[in-house]
């Protein structure tokens, strides 16, 4: 991953950041000692940032284990952070005649480290749709999201962690084949995913850009494999670039482009 500076002055900040990206859905929990451990930090330290997030209620205390866990003035910050973030309320409308006409579900997924958060999400009309991941994290290598990001981003495989975890059978754990598909995505302008994040589903993913052409975050659309069959994730992929380029701001566009057909 990126080797960052940290800014003179404000290591005490960074480390309590730092802690609160220890809890996970998967570590929801975490005692004094699980914490000094994953962090590295000593237990006198560890402690004394902890009780500075409790006072301001970033996070909250289980009374009866003593375990540490996100707390309620984070899920107004976050509930904020959502209300007030651009790119997702321009992207909302757009989500949802993405889901719309194509049935699955789409989603607008933005970077944090080595993995994609999941922004914001509308699920398609079909019964069997991934739905209900607003606020997930999942890691890069596995999605089509993170895929296009790192492939049309320069520093994009700098982002990975040095050791890739495979989520199923299929998901890609080496770096140099990683590394293969990523000509293919430039060429195409998406990514592909299937079965690598989890057995069934299957995905595509395309970059979204700001107006001097950095990197925001990605859109994608997902559904179960065997709907997600090569020909229409070649179709939905075209469709998706030409949606992730409406969401970039001073974009002029001569022609629609054509509509998937489903």
């Amino acid at each position: 991953m990126r080797d960052r500076k940290t800014p003179q002055g404000a290591q005490s900040a960074l480390r309590a950041v730092r802690l609160l990206k220890l809890f996970t859905s998967e570590q929801p929990e975490l005692q004094l000692a699980e914490v000094s451990s994953l962090s590295g930090l000593n237990k006198t330290t560890t402690h004394r940032l902890l009780q500075a997030l409790h006072s301001e209620s970033l996070l909250d205390r289980n009374a009866a284990s003593g375990a540490y866990r996100l707390g309620p003035a984070l899920m107004a910050l976050g509930v904020q952070a959502l209300s007030s973030d651009n790119l997702r309320v321009r992207a909302r409308p757009l989500l949802k005649r993405l889901a719309e006409e194509t049935g699955e579900t789409a989603t607008l997924e933005v970077p944090i480290d080595d993995t994609m958060l999941i922004l914001d999400e509308v699920t398609g009309g079909h019964f069997l749709a991934a739905g209900g991941n607003v606020g997930t994290r999942w890691p890069m290598h596995a999605t089509s999201t993170g895929k296009a990001l790192i492939a049309f981003d320069e520093h994009g495989l700098e982002r990975l962690s040095d050791r890739l975890t495979p989520l199923t059978a299929k998901t890609i754990t080496e770096r140099d084949k990683l590394e293969a598909q990523f000509g293919d995505v430039r060429r195409r302008g998406f990514a592909e995913t299937v079965d690598e994040l989890e057995d069934g589903f299957s995905g595509v993913g395309a970059v979204v850009r700001g107006s001097t052409g950095e990197i925001l975050g990605a859109l994608s659309i997902c559904g179960p494999t065997q709907r997600m069959t090569e020909s229409r994730r070649a179709s939905l992929g075209a469709t998706l670039c030409a949606a992730a380029g409406q969401l970039q701001p001073c974009l002029l566009y001569t022609s629609p482009s054509p509509r998937d057909k489903f």
